[in-house]
């Protein structure tokens, strides 16, 4: 399995994610409990970090949620379903995160619930 590290270059801490959006940090809390965005522990020291390519110059990327819910509904951990969003998909073309962050949600959701049975 590629580590994510290979995969996620640009890593966004809680609190740069809540300056990026502009939110208090309990409202970045209640966003990752709500599977509106994924954080996973990473770093030294070890913290919890967001890929910065789910946020976009207006927000969360579109359609993360639903496509979040399908892959966890279908048994993949964040670190699964962070790596299949941003491993490239050569029948998308490119990355699945890519698409929604381009707001075509279609043919990732179609793979995510392929993938979920």
């Amino acid at each position: 399995m590629t580590d994510l590290d290979d995969l996620i270059t640009d890593w966004l801490t809680l609190p740069d994610v809540a300056r990026r959006l502009d939110l208090e940090i309990s409202r970045v809390h209640r966003l990752i409990e709500d599977g509106e965005l994924v954080a996973v522990r990473r770093g030294d020291p070890v913290r919890r970090v967001i890929p910065a390519d789910l946020l976009t110059d207006d927000g969360v990327a579109p359609h993360l949620k639903g496509t979040v819910t399908l892959l966890r509904d279908g048994g993949f951990d964040d670190v699964e379903l962070l790596t299949w969003l941003f491993t490239d998909d050569a029948s998308l073309p490119g990355r699945p995160i890519d698409q929604l962050r381009s707001g075509q949600r279609g043919e990732v959701r179609r793979r995510a619930q392929a993938l979920a049975l």
